[in-house]
């Protein structure tokens, strides 16, 4: 059965340093670079009947490294909007707000995790529509890969939190007897 593959971007300056990215259209360091093309001997021997990406430069520029050809960009692959928190580390958040999750709690001026949620169910929807075709990716970022895969296993959003997800790494949401969704591999 066909796949949905998905590409976390490689590493930016933020992403290096643990800050919040969202709507702040980085482009990636010369090591996220050496990574998203790393993503192309992983993904040898796959062919892709779509490939869809957040509109993100980080993004867009991993997919080309990776030797996807894109065929779709959509705002719903967009990271999580950290609205206040754009920019800022979750230890500088935690310096006010000791209690604050991103998974429970979403970001004042942003998103909330079930607002996030309801796009990649969008997502998830869009790519079993294509998987008909054969194989999807789906080229984004971390938090909102780690919601699609807790929503793919039937979870709420905030399972997402359970799910660590580094740069430029490929995951794979698949099936079991036929129409059962699985994680098939994460964070490889």
């Amino acid at each position: 059965m066909a796949e949905i593959v998905l590409v976390r971007h490689g590493q930016t300056e933020w992403s290096a340093t643990g800050r919040h990215t969202s709507y702040t259209d980085m482009a990636l360091t010369a090591e996220g670079e050496r990574q998203a093309r790393a993503v192309r001997d992983r993904l040898a021997g796959r062919t892709f009947a779509a490939v869809l990406s957040s509109p993100r430069r980080r993004a867009l520029r991993t997919a080309e490294l990776a030797g996807l050809d894109v065929t779709e960009v959509t705002e719903d692959l967009a990271e999580w909007n950290y609205g206040d928190y754009e920019g800022i580390t979750t230890r500088d958040i935690r310096a006010g707000r000791p209690d604050w999750s991103l998974w429970s709690d979403g970001c004042p001026g942003g998103e909330s995790p079930e607002q996030v949620g309801a796009r990649l169910d969008r997502v998830l929807a869009r790519a079993r529509e294509l998987l008909t075709g054969g194989d999807v990716a789906l080229v984004a970022h971390g938090h909102c890969l780690r919601v699609a895969g807790a929503r793919w296993v039937g979870l709420p959003p905030k399972a997402g939190g359970l799910l660590k997800l580094d740069t430029a790494t490929v995951s794979v949401l698949g099936f079991e007897h036929e129409r059962d969704a699985v994680l098939a591999g994460w964070n490889a």
